[in-house]
């Protein structure tokens, strides 16, 4: 039998006690599962990044993975708690965005709302429902319990307003969404986007960047660029440096991509 998968997406870092508490409560429930770090180091409250970070990793976990996203700035709060599927994958954490991207992307979903408190601990902290609600409800799915048993029907979610690139006369507009460690400034402006275009520019600020790259090596050590990431984005980086603090630019700073005659 294969064990089951939860991977974890949080903001509470590793200095702390709380991420290997939660995997102590789930294991505690389900002793077979294989508990997966995606990240720890979301910006603190920051539920468009955790949003942006299942994105870019939900693809690449088997079927039947339990995701469990706990960035939640409204914890103890009278936000719902969720459990969700869609596809083939399964989540949990707080009806507050983090599952946007999720939502968008299925081509239908089941949520139901965490009512069921035989499937919490018996006492639940209003500081730390990702251990005493979100952590058991995802163990006790790892060991099969259905979303039926877990609540009632959830109805409409909350939904993040994740900006779109928009089409222009000579070419598209879109916006930084995150900054990454590496200080490269990622866009809502996908690789799909760009090939519609052709051969293009790219302007950031006072910056022009006269292509869209293959790799960091293309360009000098220093020198700006704009390339693919790993996540389809089109992202902004200096070679070497940190492309953020040098313009200095961050999420909502506008990037122009223009056709090249």
């Amino acid at each position: 039998m294969t064990r089951p998968v939860i991977a974890l997406i949080t903001d509470f870092g590793l200095q702390n006690h709380y991420v290997g508490v939660m995997k102590g409560v789930m294991l505690g429930i389900c002793p077979d599962a294989t508990c997966v770090d995606i990240t720890h180091d979301i910006p603190p409250q920051d539920t468009l990044t955790a949003a942006l970070e299942l994105e870019a990793a939900v693809r690449y976990f088997p079927a039947g993975t339990i995701f469990l996203v706990v960035v939640d700035p409204g914890v103890g709060s009278s936000r719902r708690a969720l459990a969700i599927e869609a596809g083939d994958r399964r989540f949990v954490g707080p009806d507050n965005g983090v599952f946007t991207t999720v939502i968008r992307d299925a081509a239908a979903h089941h949520a139901v709302e965490l009512t069921e408190s035989r499937y919490w601990r018996f006492t639940v902290s209003r500081t730390f429902e990702g251990r005493d609600r979100f952590a058991p409800v995802a163990a006790w799915m790892a060991t099969g319990v259905g979303l039926g048993s877990l609540g009632t029907a959830a109805g409409a979610l909350t939904l993040l307003q994740i900006p779109a690139a928009r089409a222009t006369d000579d070419g598209l507009s879109g916006d930084v969404l995150c900054v990454d460690r590496f200080g490269n400034l990622v866009t809502n402006i996908d690789r799909w986007q760009l090939e519609s275009l052709g051969e293009v520019s790219v302007q950031i600020g006072a910056q022009h960047i006269s292509q869209v790259s293959g790799t960091y090596a293309d360009v000098e050590e220093g020198a700006w660029l704009a390339l693919i990431g790993s996540s389809d984005r089109l992202e902004i980086s200096v070679r070497g440096g940190n492309a953020s603090a040098l313009l200095p630019a961050g999420r909502g700073a506008r990037v122009r991509v223009l056709k090249r005659a």
